[in-house]
């Protein structure tokens, strides 16, 4: 992929901040839902807060998870920092795919269930609370961009280095 224009890579990276904070502050509110359906002797307080979970579930995980997902592999791709030159950005995308099916695949099913049934299990408490771990851990490698290179990052940096002639040759 060619290189991004500043102008597009900025824009692009403006969404998925946005989209990815949005994604946390998600997980972050369903958890709190969930802890609310799980913990109330509140039968129809229970029946809320699925019900509200159901709406996060069938209008925003899929879309904001997908979102953060493809602005993170269009910047990996069309920046310096590559998808896999990277351990940070490698381990990030790996997370980032991983929790994307699970929202997709569990989480949503999850809470259709409950919200069927008018309450919530511990399922429904552990899945957002790791899923708000995960999307701390990522933000904190995003920041701190530790590890260093893969060893295709390290070869791609050897690759583009000259080719130093020993002093005394020229």
């Amino acid at each position: 992929m060619k290189p991004l224009k500043r102008p597009v890579r900025r824009s692009i990276l403006v969404v998925h901040v946005a989209v990815s904070v949005s994604w946390l502050g998600l997980t972050v509110g369903l958890l709190a839902l969930g802890l609310t359906a799980f913990l109330t002797h509140d039968a129809s307080m229970a029946q809320a807060a699925t019900r509200s979970m159901k709406v996060f579930g069938d209008w925003l995980v899929v879309p904001v998870a997908l979102l953060s997902l493809l602005s993170g592999l269009v910047l990996a791709l069309g920046t310096s920092w590559g998808l896999a030159r990277h351990r940070w950005v490698w381990t990030k995308f790996w997370l980032t795919l991983i929790t994307a099916g699970l929202s997709v695949f569990s989480l949503r099913p999850g809470i259709d269930e409950a919200a069927a049934r008018g309450a919530t299990d511990i399922d429904l408490v552990i899945a957002p609370s790791v899923a708000t771990a995960t999307y701390l851990f990522i933000t904190a490698i995003s920041v701190l961009k530790p590890w260093g290179p893969t060893r295709r990052g390290r070869r791609l940096r050897q690759a583009q280095r000259p080719v130093r002639q020993p002093a005394g040759r020229r």
